[in-house]
């Protein structure tokens, strides 16, 4: 990408802003037990990471579960997420990144995968007030690489595509900046190998392998 600059910045959550793997790997195995079913180790459960909460559950089961399994899993899901923090923590850099985004006055959102109320919990608990707007999937946003998270977020932080550029570690990532109009960039820091981009049809703009140096395209 030429040189450019952009005075939004949006990013995706876990595996771009917080290394959210260790709780994930905590919670999912607290209910593969209390379902009955064999864990996973933190390497498998790191390959279901990316598509959303259904989809790692999905993958974390058994093929053969029931639908009555499936549904008991996301409601022990739902009623214990906000128990599993303190082990995200952000990637080296991300806090001074976002810090110096702020005092620059860059517009800065969260667009994740994450269902809405995990959003809310491991933000306000590990990146308080760090973001302008926060979306997770809901009734109203729909996983990525849907771009409508990314589109409300820009509406709400007053800005277009061509001033925005989307953050974040997957392929699906790089397909809902592109979807929704931003510039794009991968962090490789997170969950993917760079070979995963040019294999999935999602080239980014530009590569990224520390937080830091997101702050050369800062307006």
């Amino acid at each position: 990408m030429e040189q450019r600059t952009f005075d939004t910045f949006i990013f995706d959550l876990d595996g771009t802003l917080l290394d959210t793997v260790p709780d994930l790997t905590l919670l999912t195995n607290r209910i593969l037990r209390e379902v009955g079913v064999p864990e996973h180790t933190q390497e498998e459960i790191l390959s279901y990471v990316g598509s959303g909460v259904r989809r790692l559950m999905q993958l974390a089961l058994p093929s053969d579960a029931s639908d009555e399994m499936r549904e008991r899993a996301m409601a022990l899901w739902n009623a214990h997420f906000a128990e599993y923090y303190e082990h995200s923590l952000p990637y080296p850099g991300v806090v001074e990144l976002l810090g110096s985004l702020r005092e620059r006055g860059i517009g800065i959102g969260v667009v994740s995968n994450k269902l809405q109320p995990g959003v809310d919990v491991v933000m306000n608990r590990v990146l308080p007030g760090m973001a302008d707007v926060m979306f997770g999937e809901s009734e109203l946003i729909p996983r990525k690489p849907d771009p409508k998270g990314i589109q409300v977020a820009m509406k709400f932080l007053k800005t277009a595509g061509p001033d925005t550029i989307y953050i974040g570690d997957s392929p699906g990532d790089i397909l809902a900046g592109r979807n929704a109009g931003t510039a794009t960039a991968v962090a490789l820091w997170g969950y993917h190998d760079k070979s995963d981009f040019p294999e999935a049809g999602a080239e980014p703009d530009v590569y990224v392998a520390n937080p830091l140096d997101l702050l050369a395209f800062a307006r």
